[in-house]
């Protein structure tokens, strides 16, 4: 019988992640053990498939690598950039010749790590600085941003994990 390994969250505080952030990146981390265990050997041509009408695989992939680019980028009081906003218009559509399970894990695997890299370097005294979100401004802050960037990530790792689930079952 194989030992379960700990969730991130119970091993233990990560050294130089602020403490009020420990669960962002816990749970940024624990997704990115998840997703690359869920897709490792996934075929390609199922990327698309959407079972019952279902978010696709490859949606899922490229929407946790893009959501959290732009709310890192908006917790940094930044404007998203034209590559941003494309890749957003381009979420759960193939390109030519097509993406490979293995290129969207690591697109996410990157994403992730540039992710943790910021959580490093935030100032624990900006956490509850106001933030706008896209163009209308909408209210956040530093600390609402990270936090649903964890969340968010978390919510399409779990649909992943069941879409993913279901077109194997169904090879």
């Amino acid at each position: 019988m194989a030992i379960q390994k700990h969730e991130v969250w119970q091993r233990g505080p990560l050294p130089g992640i602020p403490a009020l952030l420990q669960p962002v990146a816990h749970a940024l981390l624990q997704a990115l053990e998840e997703v690359n265990e869920l897709m490792l050997n996934f075929p390609s041509e199922l990327l698309w498939e959407r079972p019952a009408g279902l978010a696709s695989p490859g949606f899922h992939l490229q929407h946790l690598s893009g959501v959290l680019d732009r709310v890192f980028t908006y917790a940094r009081n930044e404007g998203l950039s034209q590559l941003q906003f494309d890749q957003l218009a381009a979420e759960g559509k193939n390109a030519e010749p097509g993406y490979t399970t293995d290129q969207l894990v690591k697109r996410f695997d990157m994403q992730v790590n540039k992710a943790m890299e910021q959580l490093y370097i935030t100032d624990e005294q900006t956490l509850t600085d106001y933030r706008g979100i896209g163009r209308a401004g909408l209210p956040s802050t530093v600390i609402g941003l990270l936090f649903h960037a964890a969340e968010h990530t978390m919510r399409h790792t779990g649909q992943l994990m069941v879409t993913q689930a279901v077109i194997r079952k169904n090879l």
